[in-house]
């Protein structure tokens, strides 16, 4: 599927959106409408090698994804596998731009991925990339009314995490 974008202006610093992106435990407060069964991979959610897996349906079903460069407070990139026998690989960026006036910032957010096996090319004909662009631009006004607003987040753990002692 090639490249899906969505953008959106935010009334706060880049900072602290861009700190809010990073921690992958924040994300279901504001993806779970488009990311369902979301799961933590590792117990410290935050920064590179930091990972997620969830079921994406409108791109044929279940991803793993790991942050695996940043660029604070600019960029986060994330990379994985998902779709059937978890052989396709996506990517899903954020990109954080400044804006002219007091505090504020652009969030843009690309997902795309890149089947390569025959069978995955033809079940991606027929997702609709409509309904997966429409789903990013929600994730992105639900994370502008969660900063703007600044209500405190939600944020998942690791199962058995308590009994780590962390």
């Amino acid at each position: 599927m090639g490249p899906v974008s969505a953008q959106i202006a935010i009334d706060a610093p880049r900072e602290r959106v861009y700190e809010l992106l990073l921690d992958l435990s924040a994300r279901p407060a504001f993806t779970d409408h488009l990311l369902r069964r979301y799961h933590l991979l590792r117990v410290d959610p935050v920064g590179v090698g930091a990972g997620a897996r969830f079921c994406l349906p409108e791109a044929g079903g279940w991803f793993d994804s790991v942050i695996e460069e940043v660029e604070p407070p600019y960029r986060i990139i994330e990379r994985g596998r998902g779709g059937r026998f978890n052989r396709v690989p996506c990517l899903l960026e954020w990109r954080l731009t400044e804006i002219p006036g007091p505090a504020g910032c652009e969030v843009t957010v690309t997902f795309w991925t890149q089947p390569e096996h025959p069978v995955d090319r033809v079940l991606e004909l027929r997702r609709s990339q409509r309904r997966l662009a429409k789903g990013w631009r929600e994730v992105l006004q639900r994370l502008r009314q969660l900063v703007e607003e600044e209500r405190p987040v939600e944020r998942l753990e690791v199962a058995g995490a308590s009994r780590l002692g962390l």
